[in-house]
């Protein structure tokens, strides 16, 4: 058998993960070291939510206390089935946790989870995400030979739904929605979603649509992966606005192993063009997660190689304004067995990791004082077994 198509398929057949940047990102915060001195061992985060999906699926709430990793009041909590995909609401107020039984919603109060409510009946959204301004639950639908986009309106009072599920369908050659692989572009006009050997879709989206009004447009733009056999893992946007990421196995320069791509954002609509430097070697085989900072001066991609090897963190700075733009390599750090969440706490001090196959289950990492885009190694744990997803609180 072909080497490349190897490594695909073995990839392929590894339990799909969680690895998207998809979740709210505080627009008041800039995501640099905020204070913090070179160890940030000190240093304290806002409050963050691991989804694991151990015998008893759950939901553990986090925080770092003057260096040290705690626990939320009453946490975990239970997860209502097998679980996919999680995301929180722009205000805070709320969790949403997609599984086997439908999308359900926590309400969140000084961190604590409350009792959860069904927000749909969708047993397939393999991928959620509220759009920027809280009206609509997004969620991605694994469909036959394509993907099903639903729409939930919300209610503002409860963030339950508030009326008729609205959705389209789009048709995309080998579609395997990946997940909790989507994302949201800062505009709110784009969602993005990462598609397997499908490649990535990014799908038209109007967050004013009037009441009963579809908010997808009807003429979708499809990104095959670059290589035949690979696969589009993750995908991610730039918080200011200029390049959206796709994260795919067999996209480097030779074929064989993990590329991050860095598409111009403007282009989107006409003819899509890539970044300079774009593919870039992800730094391992499997992209799985992306997540870039708040300034979106450099973006962090999590590499796993394979299901007995560490994977790590590599960092690669962006430069450029419009559809001129350039993607650099950076430095990598050391991650644990399968990394495939990121995200990044509200105070901008901590970058977060899980990794499904442990060693550890999570790491956290701040921001070197000195070298910009580096990593330091900081507090790891596996305290929380098997975690699919992490989602930091605004």
């Amino acid at each position: 058998m072909n080497f490349k198509r190897w490594i695909s398929i073995a990839l392929a057949a590894l339990p799909l993960l969680t690895g998207c940047d998809g979740f709210w990102q505080n627009p008041n915060s800039s995501n640099s070291n905020s204070g913090c001195t070179s160890n940030c061992t000190t240093a304290s985060s806002g409050s963050f939510y691991i989804l694991s999906n151990a015998t008893t699926p759950q939901i553990a709430g986090q925080y770092f206390s003057s260096g040290a990793l705690k626990s939320i009041s009453g946490s975990p909590w239970t997860a209502p089935a097998t679980p996919y995909s999680m995301a929180i609401a722009p205000s805070g107020k709320y969790l949403y946790v997609s599984t086997t039984a439908g999308v359900y919603l926590y309400p969140v109060s000084s961190g604590a989870l409350g009792s959860y409510a069904q927000v749909s009946q969708d047993a397939a959204a393999l991928a959620i995400r509220p759009d920027n301004t809280g009206v609509w639950l997004i969620e991605a639908i694994q469909a036959s030979g394509g993907v099903t986009m639903a729409a939930v309106p919300l209610s503002s009072s409860t963030g339950l739904s508030s009326g008729t599920e609205l959705t389209a369908t789009y048709t995309v050659s080998n579609a395997a929605v990946q997940n909790g692989a989507i994302a949201i572009s800062p505009d709110n006009m784009y969602l993005f979603v990462a598609l397997g050997s499908g490649g990535a879709i990014a799908v038209p989206f109007d967050a004013t649509a009037s009441s009963g009004s579809n908010p997808f447009g009807a003429a979708a733009t499809v990104i095959p992966v670059i290589n035949s056999g690979g696969s589009a893992l993750s995908v991610a946007v730039d918080p200011a606005g200029r390049l959206f990421y796709v994260g795919e196995t067999l996209a480097n320069s030779a074929g064989n192993s993990g590329g991050l791509r860095a598409f111009n954002y403007t282009t989107l609509g006409g003819t899509l063009t890539q970044a300079s430097g774009s593919p870039i070697a992800a730094g391992g085989l499997a992209p799985r997660a992306i997540k870039p900072n708040g300034a979106g001066t450099f973006v962090y991609v999590a590499n796993g190689s394979g299901t007995s090897s560490s994977g790590n963190i590599a960092s690669f700075s962006v430069s450029g304004s419009g559809s001129s733009n350039t993607i650099a390599s950076g430095s990598t750090a050391t991650a644990g067995i399968l990394p495939s969440s990121l995200a990044i706490d509200s105070t901008g001090i901590f970058l977060l990791d899980v990794n499904a196959s442990g060693s550890p289950y999570f790491d956290s990492y701040t921001f070197n004082s000195s070298t910009a885009g580096k990593l330091d190694i900081q507090v790891v744990s596996s305290t929380v077994t098997s975690p699919m997803a992490i989602v930091p609180a605004p």
